[in-house]
């Protein structure tokens, strides 16, 4: 395409932008109220995605060994381990090491177990992540058969509905966000379509003067362009501030280990690339699907 043929549709596309004042303002609406509401949703997946993340990586194999297990026999056990599939890391804990995390743990209550120190219950402990943690109730039960294992503890229960709980929120949280971008498709389809059937007269021209239907087709794919790049500006600008002011204030407050939020920079910045690259695909898709239908021979 020429440089002054591809300039000429750059200017027409600002002209009818400019010329269809409300129609402009419907579009740009429609794509506004969509990406707000992608964005929200987009902020809050991607939190709880973090977070179910941070839950699920801090999953782990805790292996206690028997008391009548010896020095080669601990050694042995560790190694059986790390050459299994799917292990991250494997850390030997003794049980003096144990008994010192558990009085510090405690507190001010874990006085109560000093006197143990002499004489100590505990055993001591192979601490194993997994590579991935849907891995960690197959390696538990791996480990549980090893000898001279005690027991093998992983959270069994907890970690099931966790993983469960994360799936189904993860896939409720798609399903959702690709629901309201085809329900800004359409708002943007539909209102796109009206500025084009009041312009279809002009296309009809441009048809009979020989005008080629990628010709036509230029000018509306930059308009839809623009308009779904407006559109997305002022959910970047709501969604950048309150979360700003989420991270700011509420996340100082959060005392719960695993509950972080994603911190405001860069993740502001990611979700308006996103919400900007959105809004162009649906603004654009929106007048092509509209546009086509008069192009029909």
């Amino acid at each position: 395409m020429k440089f002054r043929t591809l300039s000429r549709h750059f200017r027409e596309s600002f002209k009818n932008i400019g010329r269809n004042g409300w129609m402009t303002f419907a579009s740009v609406s429609a794509v506004t109220v969509t990406l707000t509401l992608v964005g929200v949703f987009l902020v809050l997946m991607m939190n709880l995605n973090h977070i179910a993340g941070n839950v699920e990586n801090d999953v782990e194999v805790r292996a206690h060994i028997d008391n009548a297990a010896n020095e080669n026999d601990i050694k042995a056990i560790g190694k059986k381990i790390t050459e299994m599939d799917g292990i991250e890391s494997v850390v030997f804990s003794p049980k003096d090491e144990e008994l010192t995390n558990l009085i510090d743990d405690l507190g001010d209550n874990g006085d109560a177990f000093k006197p143990f120190e002499q004489d100590n219950p505990l055993r001591d402990v192979y601490i194993i992540k997994t590579k991935s943690p849907q891995d960690v109730i197959k390696v538990a039960k791996k480990v549980e058969d090893f000898d001279y294992i005690q027991s093998v503890k992983y959270g069994q229960g907890y970690v099931e509905k966790l993983f469960s709980f994360v799936n189904i929120a993860r896939n409720i949280g798609i399903v959702l966000i690709v629901g309201l971008l085809f329900t800004a498709m359409f708002l943007i389809s539909n209102t796109i379509k009206i500025t084009i059937v009041a312009r279809r007269k002009e296309i009809e021209i441009m048809r009979l003067v020989g005008a080629t239907n990628t010709f036509i087709r230029w000018p509306f794919f930059l308009e839809g362009l623009w308009l779904g790049i407006l559109g997305s500006i002022v959910p970047i600008g709501l969604v950048s501030v309150l979360y700003y002011n989420l991270y700011k204030y509420a996340q100082p407050q959060i005392t719960f280990k695993f509950v972080e939020l994603l911190p405001a920079s860069p993740f502001i910045y990611q979700v308006s690339a996103i919400l900007i690259v959105i809004g162009a695909v649906i603004g654009i898709w929106g007048s092509l699907m509209s546009v086509r239908k008069f192009l029909k021979v």
